[in-house]
């Protein structure tokens, strides 16, 4: 098994270049203009009434930065920023004892927040809505309930799953946000702002070059550069090019539109052992060895995006673009 040895030094200085990548008020933060606007507005209401900001629900596709803009919320409201997610709160009073500690105003984010245990969620609700706790206190006759007053907060819910989440949960948050695949503009002014935060420039030429394989996705634009970048450094530049950039995104196996070898297996699996489909998420997923979830989470949010499969009752279908990007057509197979 390949083990990667760090020590506590090198844990620490990765920490500082992942948070310095992330903008920390809203004037800093690239793309998702509507998104901001409406949020500047609410929070400056908030501000103005000396209240704490209705519960948040942040959804959309990974990546996209709403963990980012969590943050920035709590910074922009000048509260304290508390963060969990859904999976790591098992017990009721796991969230009781989170909710117990916190700060008139401040913000509790919860990533994942689809995958809180039903019994978690249902003590959640007269949390939100009148800030009290209902905590049953032992078992059989002997159980009481324990009523704990909490202090106003805002809490902010981050899900790539918005379906998952039930209707009572859904319909207490106050501000519902959907964030939207980023355009390359926007992308190629994040890689240049990264690349600045790196001390190491990139050439114009090549920042949208990186945008145009980045999937819309802020998260893969940093990974990208971060690999570009050591490709840079290693044949001594002293900026980014677009001809190193190129040949960095060669080596990595992503595509002129962002699709990188998964993308092409997933969809040349359809293509060339189901006749274009229709085929079921289950079967692509162990047709291509990966699983299920992460197809429906990770890969497909994009390829739908850019018309390359399309979701039918009776499964998954390559569409005449994704074909056409194989060189193919319909009529060959």
């Amino acid at each position: 098994m390949d083990e990667r040895i760090v020590t506590g030094e090198q844990l620490e200085e990765e920490s500082a270049v992942e948070l310095s990548l992330r903008p920390t008020i809203l004037a800093s933060y690239i793309g998702q203009d509507k998104v901001k606007e409406n949020l500047s507005i609410f929070i400056q209401a908030a501000k103005m009434r000396e209240e704490a900001l209705d519960h948040v629900l942040l959804y959309g596709p990974p990546g996209l930065g709403k963990t980012t803009l969590a943050a920035i919320i709590a910074n922009e409201m000048g509260v304290q920023f508390r963060s969990t997610s859904g999976p790591a709160i098992e017990r009721s009073g796991d969230l009781a004892a989170i909710l117990s500690s916190l700060e008139p105003g401040d913000v509790l984010f919860i990533d994942e927040v689809h995958r809180l245990p039903r019994a978690v969620e249902e003590v959640l609700y007269p949390a939100m809505e009148d800030y009290f706790l209902d905590i049953v206190i032992g078992q059989g006759p002997s159980a009481r309930s324990v009523r704990i007053d909490l202090p106003p907060f805002t809490l902010i819910g981050a899900t790539t799953r918005s379906g998952l989440l039930s209707a009572p949960l859904r319909d207490r948050f106050g501000v519902l946000t959907r964030l939207e695949f980023y355009e390359p503009k926007d992308l190629a002014a994040i890689i240049e702002r990264t690349a600045t935060i790196f001390d190491m420039p990139i050439q114009e030429e090549a920042a949208n070059e990186v945008a145009s394989r980045s999937r819309g996705t802020p998260r893969i634009a940093n990974r990208l550069l971060k690999r570009i970048r050591d490709i840079s450094q290693v044949r001594g530049e002293i900026e980014i090019t677009l001809k190193t950039t190129k040949l960095a995104l060669e080596m990595l196996q992503v595509d002129d539109v962002g699709l990188d070898h998964i993308d092409h297996k997933l969809l040349r699996s359809i293509i060339d052992g189901f006749n274009g489909g229709p085929v079921g998420l289950d079967t692509i997923a162990a047709t291509i060895g990966e699983e299920s979830q992460t197809i429906e989470d990770v890969y497909e949010p994009y390829l739908l995006q850019i018309g390359y499969l399309q979701r039918t009752p009776r499964g998954r279908i390559a569409t005449e673009n994704a074909y056409a990007h194989f060189g193919l057509s319909k009529g060959d197979q």
